[in-house]
């Protein structure tokens, strides 16, 4: 008898402990380009995902000392999974992948530096480029366009993007 009973609460607490693993964690305010007039051109727009560096990084590579970001999702506003990553971008020496994309709102699920995986609502506009910084501590060339925003931060006050405009 009271092997059963530990049993049964060994298995409430193996399905408890679970569904806390299934949690995307941590969920921004949405991302879109920078308000910054676009080039005219393409109908698509670009984003690039600074997500966090990755610590498996393979140093066998061409370049042996460069960082790798490490891979992404891309999902639609229902959820749907639309594309997966490779987040490196071989035509550079560094630097992470761009990824051409329909105007349109998505969902990326990506590494953030100390936070695990987090959830980026980003809006993407045609002929302009969406950034998303996860890997901690980027520069912002822009400091006073900067200064006059509200960006998108982490919650330790690492800003992540620009935020988006309201529909």
């Amino acid at each position: 008898m009271k092997s059963s009973v530990l049993l049964a609460l060994l298995s409430v607490a193996f399905l408890a402990s679970s569904c806390a693993f299934h949690q995307r964690g941590l969920v921004l305010d949405p991302v879109g380009p920078s308000h910054f007039p676009a080039e005219a051109g393409d109908t698509n727009g670009v984003l690039v995902v600074f997500s966090a560096y990755d610590p498996q990084a393979d140093f066998n590579a061409r370049s042996p000392y460069r960082r790798e970001f490490t891979d992404y999702k891309i999902y639609s506003e229902t959820s749907q999974l639309l594309r997966q990553v490779h987040n490196d971008n071989d035509e550079l020496m560094e630097g992470p992948a761009e990824v051409s994309l329909r105007p349109g709102r998505y969902r990326i699920l990506a590494h953030a530096n100390g936070y695990g995986l987090v959830t980026v609502p980003v809006v993407i506009v045609a002929d302009q480029l969406t950034t998303v910084h996860l890997e901690g501590s980027p520069s912002w060339p822009d400091k006073r366009a900067l200064l006059h925003s509200n960006p998108v931060r982490l919650p330790d006050g690492e800003i992540a993007g620009w935020r988006a405009a309201p529909e």
